[in-house]
């Protein structure tokens, strides 16, 4: 067995581009994302999550919610509707707010945000700009005078930049003459505050608390998904964390959500503190209403790009809701009987982008080996049970049962196709780490100090040990959330 490598960082775009192709490939491969509607010719920016990759995206979406929910004692959490009421959307801002700047090829007719195509363009030469805040017509001419062709075709031949707006429409009623427009939700944070007053009148919450949801957003993306970075429906995971602004110091709140944050990302998910930095946004790009908004970004192989946002909202967004509905959602303090509109720290994150980031930071070669390193407790699968020859019945029916019992502990995979060495290496790119396996001296037909027992195999070291069948979930557990 040879040394185990961590892939080489890709130091340039062909090396970074393979990366992305080799990950998009295994995924399809081993069962992890399909690209959405494929048998119709696909939909842009549309993925389902396979047998592999559901089970890690619920694993994902598991580690959030233990760690950011269940065993906090200052957080309640929330589902909220995916419609809402479509004043809603009037008063936070996305009817009018939720606009991205589009331009469509004339050539091959494939559109993308203005914003995207220049920074793109401007990064593949090795510079950085930053167009947050301009104009149409600014945009136009930044276009036009760095002859910014297609990215799709090659040609430079742009239709004028114009404003689109990102959310889905669609409209509730059974009569068509009497049916209301509404819209699918562009994030979940809405449904939070549009439940405060219930949160606060069926609890015992006292503030400083968080309500944290997770589910599915919609946005009418039509820029480059770069896989499941950008996608047209993607599940996300808020906390809007409300506080007094008098009795609490917003920046030590602000300060420990970003620990929370890179916690959970380097210790949680096992990922590497170097691909992760901070960018704090300017006020050109910084929504009017937030006194502080920063993005972790990961390195991706397209570059560093935002994983999770962390926004100061200070007392908008409530107000804005009292304003539009008439409804009181001030909160009354139960010691000091004070009246106020609690302020709000908001951390934000795509679970599809944590996704993405797990599996491309967990992808590692050792020559001719492939593996996905993710951490046990994320894998989907625990562990794979084989048969050492799938044509010896008293083989197939102890690895059977095995895989039966251990079923009730784990997440576990069976596997008899082929030799050992190729279930390996399948089990490899899922990212299984631990490969178990009945052979003849499990059914005494062998060593017979090995009765009983089977073969574990490490998916990182490739080392292999004999485990009595009887401590198998002991000892999965202690390997596996330790």
């Amino acid at each position: 067995m040879g040394k185990n490598n961590t892939a080489a960082e890709p130091k340039n775009e062909k090396e970074k581009n393979d990366l992305m192709e080799k990950i998009v490939s295994l995924s399809k491969r081993r069962g992890f994302v399909f690209p959405g509607s494929e048998i119709y010719g696909g939909l842009a920016n549309s993925y389902e999550y396979g047998p592999a990759g559901v089970e890690l995206k619920r694993n994902i979406q598991e580690e959030w919610w233990r760690v950011f929910v269940r065993e906090r004692s200052d957080m309640v959490g929330l589902d909220s509707s995916i419609i809402l009421h479509p004043k809603t959307w009037e008063a936070s801002g996305h009817v009018a707010g939720l606009v991205d700047a589009m331009t469509e090829c004339r050539a091959c007719h494939s559109r993308t945000r203005a914003d995207h195509l220049i920074e793109n363009h401007f990064e593949a030469k090795g510079e950085k700009i930053s167009v947050e805040g301009r104009s149409e017509a600014e945009l136009d001419e930044v276009i036009a005078q760095n002859k910014i062709k297609c990215p799709t075709c090659g040609k430079f031949d742009w239709t004028p930049v114009r404003k689109f707006n990102l959310l889905f429409e669609t409209h509730v009623g059974i009569v068509p003459e009497a049916q209301s427009k509404v819209y699918l939700r562009g994030e979940t944070a809405q449904g939070i505050f549009l439940a405060f007053k219930n949160i606060l009148d069926s609890t015992r919450v006292r503030l400083p608390f968080g309500v944290g949801q997770m589910g599915k957003s919609f946005r009418n993306e039509i820029t480059k998904g770069n896989f499941i970075f950008r996608t047209l429906e993607f599940e996300q995971a808020e906390i809007e964390y409300f506080f007094d602004p008098e009795a609490a110091d917003w920046k030590e709140l602000y300060d420990g959500w970003k620990n929370a944050m890179h916690n959970f990302v380097t210790t949680t998910l096992g990922i590497k503190a170097e691909k992760l930095r901070w960018r704090e946004h300017g006020d050109e790009e910084r929504s009017f209403y937030s006194k502080r908004t920063e993005d972790m970004e990961y390195n991706f192989p397209f570059g560093f790009k935002e994983l999770w946002g962390l926004a100061y909202r200070t007392d908008y967004d409530l107000n804005q809701h009292m304003k539009f509905s008439g409804v009181d959602l001030s909160y009354t303090d139960p010691t000091t009987g004070k009246k106020f509109i609690p302020h709000v720290i908001e951390p934000a994150v795509g679970i599809n982008r944590l996704m993405a980031m797990v599996m491309l930071d967990a992808y590692t070669e050792d020559g001719d080996r492939v593996y996905l390193k993710l951490k046990p407790r994320l894998a989907p699968y625990k562990a794979a049970i084989f048969p050492l020859l799938a044509n010896k019945p008293q083989l197939v029916e102890l690895a059977r049962k095995i895989h039966g019992d251990l079923q009730k502990h784990f997440s576990v995979s069976w596997d008899d196709r082929g030799n050992i060495g190729k279930r390996y290496y399948a089990q490899d790119e899922i990212g299984t780490p631990f490969c178990i396996t009945v052979d003849f001296d499990t059914v005494g037909e062998g060593d017979a100090a090995n009765k009983n027992t089977v073969t574990v195999r490490d998916r990182d070291t490739g080392t292999q040990e004999r485990v009595a069948i009887e401590n198998l979930p002991t000892f999965l557990h202690g390997k596996i959330y330790n």
